[in-house]
């Protein structure tokens, strides 16, 4: 037995992805290497797919736990099983694991498959079929349950444009109402109402987000205005300070504060002679008396 396993995260909802992924008849509208999965009832389906060669074989449903585990094995033509575990990482992102399990076919196809490295070309094209189906959930609407209403159903890569379908999967097709032309008309055209919506919003988010940055560099500019103006006027006050200082430190003192006029002012009554000079020498205006001074008499005994 051969093993192989792949995993995707996919930014939607847990519930969401398990019932999209379910829908196996839908893998050759968004898948490369799926050619056709048609059922047989409820359980049982038959595919076909080709790695190097093409594949088929029916397939049984097994250990199916809702939104947690999908399960197969084959009952005829290619030996294989597989899972897929389903994992919430958050409100909007699902792990997918896919493990599959099978035997190599024997023979000239078996030998072929060796000489090519099927393998390691299997795991790339299971990747990138699982990336396909991220896309595919991920442009449908919001809660979506039918991949039908995905955006990414028939691109370029899928088994359906390259028209490499089984007939089996064509009839299976042309009997879906889902598919017929008129259908898929309406289909095409609510894309392009859709897509002409999203570019509307777009351009409105666009535009709002520039007259918001034009406001807020507008409100940026008046600020730094403003705080222009404050600090040429605090330079201003800063100068005109300093030039106060500057004449005051330089500016002679009016006599009239001096102590010599102050002391002018008193005249005799401050007890001391005048010295004769003192005009001459403000400051020398009055000097000490030469007469000693004469202490009160202790008052007598009555």
């Amino acid at each position: 037995m051969v093993e192989h396993s792949a995993s995707v995260i996919v930014k939607a909802p847990l519930h969401q992805v398990y019932e999209l992924f379910t829908h196996f008849n839908d893998f050759p509208k968004f898948m490369s290497f799926v050619k056709e999965v048609t059922y047989y009832d409820d359980r049982r389906s038959h595919w076909a797919v080709k790695v190097v060669g093409q594949y088929e074989w029916d397939a049984v449903n097994e250990d199916w736990i809702p939104d947690q585990q999908v399960g197969w094995r084959s009952t005829r033509g290619l030996k294989n099983s597989g899972r897929v575990k389903f994992r919430a990482l958050g409100p909007e992102r699902t792990s997918v694991d896919v493990y599959i399990r099978y035997t190599p076919p024997t023979g000239p196809l078996g030998e072929l498959g060796d000489r090519f490295g099927v393998n390691s070309y299997f795991d790339s094209i299971l990747k990138k079929d699982l990336n396909n189906f991220a896309r595919m959930v991920e442009e449908a609407p919001a809660g979506a349950l039918d991949p039908m209403s995905s955006h990414y159903l028939f691109h370029p890569e899928s088994a359906v444009h390259r028209g490499e379908l089984t007939p089996r999967q064509k009839a299976a097709m042309e009997r879906d109402p889902m598919m017929s032309p008129q259908a898929l008309a309406e289909r095409q055209a609510q894309i392009a109402r859709e897509a002409e919506q999203r570019r509307r919003l777009k351009e409105e988010q666009e535009a709002e987000l520039k007259r918001r940055r034009d406001h807020e560099r507008q409100l940026q500019s008046e600020r730094e205005i403003i705080l222009a103006r404050e600090a040429q006027k605090r330079q201003q006050e800063r100068l005109e300070r300093e030039a106060a200082l500057r004449k005051a430190a330089t500016t002679p003192l009016d006599p009239i504060h001096t102590y010599a006029a102050r002391a002018h002012g008193l005249g005799d009554r401050d007890g001391r002679v005048r010295d004769p000079n003192w005009l001459q020498d403000p400051m020398t205006a009055r000097r000490r008396s030469d007469k000693p001074e004469i202490s009160s008499p202790p008052p007598t005994a009555q």
